[in-house]
C-alpha cells in the first residue's frame, strides 16, 4: 500500500501536513507493507530535507501512489484521476464554492475520504485540528484584549514556534481583574482551557462567576446546558439539548452582563438558539467588549461575528448600535477576533497531533480490512458516484440546491 503526502496548493498557503517525518517513520515501522512518498513542497512546515533525513523519499509527482493524503481542498486541475484522496473537501454542508470540486471528483472517478467524517461507531470525530484552534484562539484573544486597551503587545502566534512559545509569552502579561468566559468543553474549548490554565488564570464555578467580584482575573468554562434552558421550564441537560435544540432558548445574557472577554469555543448545531443576538448587544447591560470567536459562525449565534477575519488582519470592531464594522479600539466597539483557520498559525504542533490521531485510527484500516468501519464511514464517493450515505448531496452536485 503506497501512501503519498501531497503538496498543499490552496491559497492562502497552508503549511500543515497529515504526517510529520517522525510519524511517517512510525507508520513504516508499525506497518511493514506500507510505503510513503512525499511530494516536494516549498511551503510545508516540515522541510523536504526533514523527510529525507528520516529516509522518506521526496518526489516530484504522486502518480505511483495508491492513497493521497492532504489537508485542504485540492485544486481541480491538480486532481489525479482514479486515486483515493483524503482531505477536508468542505462539501458535506453543500458549500457552494466547492460544488465544482465535488463534480470534478466524481468525473475523475476519485474515491474521496473526508477528514471531517472520519468517525467512530458512535459518530465522534477521530481526527481533527480543533484542539489547536482552541490553543491559538485563546492566545489571539488575549492578544486582542491587550491591543484593544493598549495594555500589552503580544507577538502574532504565527511568528512563534509552538504552543510552549505561546504560553511563554502569555506568562509575561498582566491582566486587570477581568472575567473571562469560555463556551465549549470539546476539543476546541479544552484547547483554549489549556492556555488559560497555563497562564495561571483562576477557574471559578458558574454561581460564583455570576455573583462574585474578584481581585484577580478569573475564567469560567460552560457548556450548552448552562447557556441554554428549556422553553417549558423543565430542567434540561446537554444530551436533551443536542437531541431537541428547538425546545430551548438562550440563557446566555446573564453571563454577558458580567463578562469582559468572551472565548467562543462551542459547537453550534442547526436549530439551536443564538447565544446572543444583535438586539442583546445593544442593551446597556451587555458588558462584553472582546470576543475571540473560534467557532466562527458568520451572522449566527455570536451576533458580533459578522465576517471571518484573517491571520494577516485578525481583528475588527463591531458597533452594536449600527450593527456595522468599525475600529476595534473605539470605546463602544466590541473587538472581534474571528480567524477561521487558526490551526494554520501553529502548523508544526497541529500537524504532529493530527498525524498521531491519523496513524492511530485510520492507517490500520488499510491493513485490517477496515475492521472498525473507519473507511466505510469516511468514504464519500466511489466509481464516479456518491456513496449512499452522502446521496443527499446529489441535488447539490446537479445544481438544483
Amino acid at each position: 500500500m503506497k501512501f503519498g503526502i501531497i503538496r498543499e496548493r490552496k491559497n492562502p498557503p497552508d503549511r500543515r501536513v497529515v504526517l510529520s517525518p517522525a510519524e511517517c517513520q512510525n507508520v513504516l515501522s508499525t506497518f511493514p507493507k506500507a510505503e510513503i512518498l512525499v511530494e516536494t513542497s516549498p511551503i510545508r512546515v516540515f522541510l523536504d530535507e526533514e523527510y529525507k533525513e528520516k529516509g522518506i523519499p521526496v518526489v516530484e509527482n504522486m502518480e505511483s501512489c495508491d492513497i493521497l493524503l492532504g489537508v485542504k481542498e485540492v485544486p481541480i486541475d491538480a486532481l489525479i484521476p482514479n486515486k483515493k484522496y483524503f482531505f477536508f473537501s468542505h462539501t458535506i454542508k453543500k458549500q457552494p464554492y466547492n460544488r465544482d470540486l465535488l463534480r470534478a471528483i466524481l468525473a475523475k472517478n476519485i474515491e474521496l475520504y473526508d477528514h471531517e467524517v472520519i468517525t467512530g461507531p458512535n459518530g465522534q470525530r477521530l481526527v481533527a485540528f480543533g484542539r489547536y484552534a482552541g490553543i491559538v484562539g485563546a492566545y489571539n484573544g488575549m492578544r486582542t484584549y491587550g491591543l484593544k486597551y493598549d495594555l500589552f503587545q503580544l507577538p502574532k502566534a504565527e511568528t512563534l514556534k509552538d504552543q510552549k512559545a505561546l504560553i511563554k509569552e502569555l506568562k509575561k502579561i498582566k491582566l486587570p481583574n477581568i472575567k473571562v468566559l469560555l463556551t465549549g468543553k470539546g476539543r476546541v474549548g479544552n484547547g483554549a482551557k489549556e492556555m488559560l490554565d497555563a497562564m495561571g488564570l483562576k477557574k471559578v464555578n458558574v454561581a460564583d462567576y455570576l455573583k462574585e467580584d474578584y481581585s484577580e482575573p478569573v475564567y469560567c468554562q460552560i457548556d450548552a446546558s448552562e447557556y441554554n434552558k428549556r422553553k417549558d421550564g423543565i430542567r434540561g441537560n446537554k444530551s436533551d439539548f443536542f437531541q431537541n435544540p428547538h425546545q430551548y432558548i438562550s440563557n446566555f445574557f446573564r453571563f454577558a452582563e458580567v463578562t469582559d472577554f468572551y472565548i467562543a469555543g462551542h459547537f453550534y448545531g442547526d436549530g439551536a438558539p443564538y447565544l446572543y443576538t444583535r438586539e442583546d448587544a445593544k442593551r446597556p447591560d451587555f458588558n462584553i467588549k472582546v470576543v475571540a470567536d473560534i467557532s466562527c459562525d458568520i451572522d449566527g449565534p455570536v451576533a458580533s461575528t459578522i465576517r471571518p477575519s484573517t491571520i494577516a488582519d485578525p481583528i475588527y470592531g463591531y458597533d452594536p448600535a449600527t450593527e456595522k464594522e468599525t475600529d476595534f479600539k473605539n470605546e463602544k466597539a466590541i473587538a472581534v477576533m474571528a480567524v477561521d483557520n487558526l490551526p494554520c498559525e501553529l502548523p508544526r504542533d497541529a500537524s504532529v497531533g493530527f498525524g498521531e490521531a491519523f496513524t492511530k485510527h485510520v492507517i490500520p484500516a488499510f491493513f485490517d480490512n477496515d475492521a472498525d468501519g473507519i473507511l466505510q464511514r469516511a468514504r464519500m464517493t466511489k466509481n464516479g458516484k456518491l456513496i449512499q450515505r452522502f446521496a443527499y448531496l446529489q441535488k447539490y452536485v446537479d445544481g438544483e440546491e
